[in-house]
């Protein structure tokens, strides 16, 4: 029976290797609160009173110019130009220190350069893009955009927008593309998403086709070796969810069932891969949309007489009952594959966030490097949460993905279900 699956319908399992591990989260270690860069320092050296009548920039390279950082008492000696606008000459020494500034910038990932644990969290759940691995070291990926004001599609890699560059109108946001102008766009990128969409359809092919071939070459044979692990697997989707929901149509419906099985776990266990950067596929709603989709149109393709009239007609209860009934569904119909979605999306982002709030402690208790006491406890506290965590979304891995088939079959099962009046 599997090598006639294999052969007609060309299915595959992908033997996944995961290594369970704390995501890297090394772009926390920047924030650097340096709050006198921008501001005014005075020179508590320099208040004598000036009866100079214009504008006089003094150059003080002796004692008398030290700039007192009151943040972080840094004593910069630099020059300083005192402006001495009017008859009085009580200036403003301002201290261009240029390369502070720069590592205040590059310091404030998250908008005022304190550690926002929620907006941390959004930004890593979310498509992006661009693919990074750690924070500032990964790979640009194809950004294909039409604009729909200006009617021009622009094709450029994503690196064009590192930095804070802006490129053809475009710049780069927390990892996404937007426009400097605020014009509308469509976008066709090559988004983190899509790039583990392909990998993991890519995996399927591979693996399914030397699976194929050596069922074909040892036809009649006990399966060994990636046989014998996928045999299980495929008749598990058979026999306990195919056979049991649908009835006696199952062989029509196990290709994508199987394909919706194994393409989902697959995500989910790429997801959980920290070198490959935690990707939240499955946790994407469109992603889970489509998915929800495509059983939509069979559920609705596949549906016999008895079926809708369920729906529009239902038999067996008072005439003036039947009118609220067909309301309620009618919007079945359209409730069961945004359930699908929903639930699929939720239960994997869930993780994804409990697993960076846990980890987010570390940096909350050791207030950014300021308190090495407080790391360590946040370590010894998150350390083993994040590790149960992650042994616990590897059964959800597999959970996940065998909920949103069988719920499938069933839907399925109650379209094509011949009913006996």
């Amino acid at each position: 029976m599997q090598k006639a699956i294999i052969n007609k319908f060309g299915f595959l399992l992908v033997a996944v290797s995961l290594l369970i591990a704390m995501p890297v989260m090394a772009q926390h270690n920047g924030h650097n609160h340096n709050h006198g860069s921008h501001g005014h320092n005075h020179d508590h050296h320099n208040h004598g009173h000036n009866h100079n009548h214009g504008h006089n920039h003094g150059h003080n390279h002796g004692s008398h110019g030290h700039n007192h950082n009151h943040d972080h008492h840094n004593h910069n000696h630099g020059h300083n130009h005192n402006h001495n606008h009017g008859s009085h000459g009580h200036g403003h020494n301002h201290n261009h220190n240029h390369a502070a500034q720069a590592a205040n910038a590059a310091a404030d990932n998250y908008g005022d350069g304190e550690f926002n644990v929620s907006e941390m969290i959004m930004h890593h759940i979310a498509d992006a893009n661009q693919f990074e691995l750690v924070h500032g070291f990964g790979f640009p990926l194809p950004c294909l955009l039409y604009n729909t004001d200006k009617g021009t599609f622009d094709v450029f890699m994503s690196s064009k927008l590192g930095h804070g560059h802006t490129y053809k109108g475009y710049k780069m946001h927390h990892g996404q593309v937007e426009t400097v102008d605020g014009s509308n766009f469509i976008d066709f990128s090559i988004t983190k998403n899509v790039l583990f969409m392909l990998i993991a359809a890519i995996l399927l092919c591979v693996i399914f086709l030397s699976v194929a071939k050596a069922y074909r070459k040892r036809e009649g044979q006990a399966p060994k070796g990636m046989q014998s692990f996928f045999e299980p697997l495929i008749n598990f989707v058979i026999d306990e969810i195919a056979k049991p929901n649908i009835g006696h149509k199952y062989m029509k419906f196990v290709p994508f069932l199987c394909t919706v099985f194994f393409f989902i776990l697959i995500l989910n266990l790429l997801g959980l891969v920290p070198f490959l950067g935690n990707p939240n596929v499955s946790g994407n709603i469109a992603v889970t949309l489509v998915l929800s989709i495509f059983t939509f149109i069979l559920i609705n393709i596949n549906g016999n007489k008895d079926y809708w009239m369920h729906i529009l007609w239902p038999p067996g209860v008072p005439t003036f009952v039947k009118p609220i009934l067909i309301l309620v569904e009618f919007a079945g119909i359209f409730i069961k594959p945004i359930a699908l979605a929903i639930r699929l999306f939720a239960n994997i982002s869930g993780g994804h966030i409990i697993i960076l709030s846990l980890i987010s402690l570390i940096f909350i208790f050791g207030d950014m490097g300021k308190s090495m006491a407080g790391a360590t406890g946040g370590i010894a506290l998150a350390v083993p949460f994040v590790l149960f965590m992650n042994c616990i979304e590897l059964l959800v891995a597999f959970l996940q993905a065998y909920i949103f088939t069988m719920l499938s079959a069933l839907f399925i099962g109650q379209a094509v279900e011949e009913h006996h009046h």
